[in-house]
C-alpha cells in the first residue's frame, strides 16, 4: 500500500510490478491528482476525499485486501521474492503480529546502488531463532520485542523537555512502514483509531503527517494485553527493503506531536507514550525554524 501524487518514476512502477506471488497493489492519491493508468489487474487505485498523508494511508489500510500488509512510500524498493518469504514466516509464525524486513539505507550520492541485483533472501524455515544478534556468523531471525509502554513517566520532561529519551534505545519498532503486519489485527484497530480521532462530539482531529509511528505504535497499545513479549521478528540480510537517505535538512518540516496527541488520548496508561509526546513537544521551536529558513530560501 502506498499513498503516492503520482509523480512515481518507471523504473520504480516496473520494479514494483516485478513482486511475485499472489499479490495487490494499492496506490493511493490525494483529491485533484490525477490517478496515473497502470495496464496490471493486481493494482488498485484509489482517491483520498481529503488532502494530507495520513488521510491517504489510512483509505489505503481501509482497502487492503491480503493477508499480510506492507506500507511503502513511492520511492521505496522491496525484493521481488519477498511474498513467498512473509508467507513462510507467518505459517511458521501465526501468533506474530509483524515482520520487520532488514532495510538497506542507500545515500542519495550513491543513488546508482539502488539498482544492484537483489541477492537471495535467506529461507525463513532454516532460520535459527534468537534475542540477538551478537555478531552470529549463521543468519538469525532477531526476536522483535514489544516496545516498552509501561516505561514511567519521566517527570523531569515537565521542566526540561530538551533532555534525550533512553527509552527509545532497542530492537523494538515503533514506526509502521517498511514492515509486514497482520492485515486481520490491522483491521481490528482501524474503526478504534477513527473512533479516537473524535475528540469533543463533531470535532475531530486528523493530523496530516506522522502516520507512521502513530500507526506503529498504536497497533503494539491496542494489542498490548494479548501480546507476550515478542510482536515478532526481524529478518537478516541482505536487504529486503531500499531506499534513499536524505538529508535531514532537505526534508519538509513535520509536526510529529501533533499525531502523538491521539497516542496519549487512547493510552494515556502507558508513560512511554507521554515521554514521547513531551520530548517531541520541544522540537516546536525548531521545526517553526526550519520552516521560517525553507520559505526564506524559497
Amino acid at each position: 500500500m502506498t499513498p503516492t501524487r503520482g509523480n512515481f518514476s518507471e523504473y520504480w512502477l516496473e520494479q514494483l510490478l516485478a513482486v511475485k506471488g499472489d499479490v495487490q497493489f494499492v496506490l493511493v492519491y490525494p483529491p485533484g491528482e490525477r490517478r496515473r493508468t497502470v495496464g496490471d489487474p493486481r493494482v488498485k487505485s484509489l482517491t483520498s476525499p481529503y488532502k494530507g498523508e495520513m488521510m491517504q494511508r489510512f483509505i489505503g489500510l481501509l482497502n487492503v485486501d491480503g493477508d499480510f500488509v506492507l506500507a511503502l512510500d513511492d520511492d521505496d524498493y522491496v525484493h521481488p521474492d519477498i511474498a513467498e518469504s512473509v508467507q513462510t514466516y507467518f505459517d511458521k509464525f501465526p501468533h506474530s503480529l509483524v515482520l520487520r524486513l532488514m532495510q538497506e539505507r542507500v545515500p542519495i550520492e550513491q543513488v546508482d546502488d539502488m539498482r544492484r541485483p537483489w541477492q537471495p533472501i535467506p529461507r525463513v524455515e532454516t532460520l535459527e531463532v534468537a534475542a540477538r544478534r551478537n555478531g552470529n556468523e549463521v543468519p538469525i531471525l532477531q526476536e522483535v520485542p514489544i516496545a516498552p509502554l509501561k516505561k514511567h513517566f519521566d517527570w523531569r520532561y515537565l521542566i526540561w523537555p530538551f533532555m534525550s529519551r533512553t527509552d527509545d534505545c532497542g530492537p523494538h519498532i515503533e514506526n509502521f512502514n517498511n514492515k509486514v503486519w497482520r492485515n486481520d489485527r490491522l483491521q481490528q484497530v482501524l474503526p478504534d483509531l477513527a473512533k479516537t480521532t473524535i475528540l469533543w462530539g463533531v470535532l475531530t482531529w486528523i493530523p496530516r503527517s506522522g502516520f507512521d509511528r502513530l500507526m506503529g505504535l498504536y497497533l503494539q497499545g491496542y494489542y498490548y494485553y494479548r501480546c507476550s513479549r515478542v510482536v515478532g521478528h526481524w529478518m537478516p540480510e541482505p536487504a529486503q527493503i531500499r531506499f534513499t537517505l536524505v538529508d535531514p535538512a532537505q526534508k519538509p518540516p513535520r509536526f510529529h506531536v501533533l499525531s502523538d496527541v491521539l497516542l496519549i488520548k487512547r493510552f494515556p496508561q502507558y508513560g512511554y507514550f507521554w515521554n514521547l509526546f513531551f520530548n517531541k513537544l520541544s522540537y516546536v521551536p525548531r521545526i517553526f525554524a526550519k520552516m521560517l529558513r525553507q520559505k526564506t530560501k524559497r
